[in-house]
């Protein structure tokens, strides 16, 4: 069955790195130990990069023909959306009462929470078959049912911002000028989480001799049955989250009378499938490996994609510039500056509160565990990765619905 080397390499593969001056050495350390898997084939660390479950989030490994549950995410295809308005962001706080409702009636976070039946979406992808081709995928379907068009705990938000065009775009098909905009992120809730964990204590014992240092980097090949199964639920999840952002778009817009006249989403925690160019040495100049990018944004050539900052900081719509030394990849936010204990420890409601007022943020809810000055400065990030990305226009949140539980989701 363990038709690969489980011995780590002694060191770890050369790996790029942006904005080197912002990432902790803990985070170092467990990208250090992603790239001494037999496995790994190259890897990239973004400047927003924070200690996560096996690889840190910001982390960005390919593989060769095996995929790591555990280097996806628990919180698989997580994403962001934004829908843009030809309405000035103005009317937020002439009608705080019509858009307040639009977010906290037809929005729901929390972990584990989902809607009752009088509540519930429908969607083409809740008959999707393949729920019907693996036995514990079809035990999942359920669930998605209630959680679909929700939202989870701690980073994740659905705000009211605007959104700022520098000049005329022909992609977006829109003028220079501010607009409304709404923008979320979340990603397959329960769904994806268990299935995470599921194939992860898979993996973990069809391993049993990997280096304990590294045993929530246990992978699967797609050679195996199991890796297979796993790339199939990955999708799903995927297609869920998808179509979980699309709802509460739809759901939210419709409350506040809107309809827009551009949108667009990426995901992260996920894997792909690209084709690179090999290093020195190969036969072949290009070769086909499993990346993935746990919170990292795609940013092939000319690829859109969001960057959000805090709740009170801005957010960026970007394009890609395909640079082959990040795998193709950009940050998926500023990234953490302290963990969630330290917040809640330093960070008082009152400085917290008086950082939202002076942007003039109103805050429907979000624990001082998501306080703004937890953050890493979301300008200085974004700097860091220039030759990654180019900054196409800028969201500045107005109204922010988050959870406000404390709980602890991996981004």
């Amino acid at each position: 069955m363990n038709e690969y080397n489980t011995e780590i390499r002694q060191s770890p593969l050369p790996y790029a790195i942006w904005g080197e001056a912002y990432i902790d050495a803990e985070s170092r350390k467990q990208m250090d130990a992603a790239m001494r898997l037999p496995i790994s084939v190259a890897g990239a660390l973004m400047p927003d990069a924070h200690v996560g479950y096996g690889l840190p989030i910001g982390g960005v490994l390919a593989t060769e023909n095996a995929v790591i549950p555990y280097a996806v995410g628990v919180d698989i295809a997580c994403r962001v959306r934004l829908s843009i308005f030809e309405v000035s962001p103005i009317v937020v706080k002439q009608k705080v009462g019509q858009f307040r409702n639009a977010l906290v009636e037809n929005t729901l976070f929390g972990a584990g929470r989902a809607w009752n039946s009088g509540h519930l979406a429908e969607h083409e992808m809740l008959d999707d078959p393949v729920w019907d081709e693996v036995k514990f995928l079809k035990s999942l379907q359920n669930l998605a049912s209630e959680q679909l068009g929700t939202s989870g705990s701690g980073n994740h938000f659905v705000e009211w911002g605007s959104f700022s065009l520098a000049k005329d775009s022909a992609q977006l098909n829109l003028k220079a000028g501010d607009y409304l905009a709404l923008l979320s992120h979340s990603g397959s809730r329960g769904v994806g989480f268990k299935i995470a964990n599921h194939y992860s204590e898979l993996a973990q014992k069809m391993h049993p001799n990997l280096d304990k240092g590294v045993r929530q980097l246990a992978w699967l090949p797609l050679s195996w049955h199991e890796g297979q199964e796993y790339w199939l639920a990955m999708e799903l999840a995927g297609r869920f989250a998808a179509a979980n952002h699309e709802i509460i778009h739809k759901r939210v817009a419709k409350a506040a009378g809107l309809k827009p006249v551009f949108s667009v989403e990426n995901h992260h925690n996920f894997a792909w499938r690209e084709t690179l160019p090999s290093p020195t040495g190969f036969s072949d100049p290009q070769r086909t490996v499993i990346v993935h990018r746990k919170g990292a944004t795609p940013a092939g050539k000319g690829v859109l994609g969001v960057i959000p900052g805090s709740m009170a900081d801005a957010g960026f719509l970007v394009r890609g510039k395909g640079e082959p030394a990040s795998l193709n990849s950009a940050s998926h936010g500023a990234g953490r500056a302290m963990s969630r204990r330290k917040a809640v420890d330093s960070i008082t409601k009152t400085e917290r509160d008086r950082y939202l007022k002076e942007r003039g943020v109103i805050l429907l809810g979000g624990g001082l565990d998501e306080a703004p000055q937890a953050y890493k400065n979301v300008d200085e990030v974004v700097g860091a990765q220039s030759d990654l990305v180019d900054v196409i226009g800028r969201f500045m949140p107005i109204m922010v619905q988050m959870d406000g539980s404390g709980s602890k989701p991996e981004d």
